[in-house]
């Protein structure tokens, strides 16, 4: 059973496999640079940016997906910056992807690849932090998740706003307001 909304579940494996995608580079080149062969050393970080830019695509869809509703709650700009951030982080991951294929090959041309793809997973790594934040600022700021809660929450969140109005409450309220 797949969750619904389902981009909140998804968004999360390219923000790790972004975070990994460094490491495994890193780890490749210094094996590399010890005398593993490139081809093989090189399969790991190729497979880690593989999979950041299938996951990249697939939470961009996911969240096209989800756009129409969520902009009945969140203003117009934040959900536009998201998404033109997100698109931005699936582009790169997909060239990083393809230098990172280029990093097979050998001689030259391999090497630069490899260099090339530890820059380019330096920039994935801020990628994915700025996309993640301003998904977060969706949900946390502007109530992105909100187009998603039934109705009965909103009445529930209610009754709990009315019992937390009581008066020994707005006591210990003016209390802190004092000190």
């Amino acid at each position: 059973m797949l969750p619904n909304p389902l981009h909140p579940a998804i968004v999360h494996f390219p923000v790790v496999l972004a975070f990994l995608l460094p490491i495994a580079v890193v780890g490749a080149l210094w094996a590399i640079r010890r005398g593993a062969r490139p081809r093989r050393a090189w399969g790991i970080p190729l497979a880690v940016a593989l999979a950041l830019a299938a996951s990249a695509w697939v939470s961009v869809e996911t969240g096209e997906e989800q756009d129409e509703r969520v902009e009945d709650v969140v203003a117009k700009q934040p959900l536009h910056t998201h998404e033109e951030l997100a698109e931005t982080f699936l582009f790169v991951s997909g060239a990083v992807a393809l230098i990172a294929a280029a990093g097979l090959v050998g001689g030259l041309t391999g090497r630069a690849a490899r260099i090339a793809t530890a820059a380019g997973s330096a920039l994935l790594v801020v990628g994915a932090f700025r996309v993640g934040h301003s998904g977060g600022q969706l949900v946390y700021r502007y109530g992105a998740a909100s187009a998603y809660a039934p109705e009965r929450v909103g009445a529930a969140a209610d009754d709990l706003s009315a019992t937390a109005a009581r008066p020994r409450d707005r006591e210990r309220s003016e209390d802190d307001e004092r000190r």
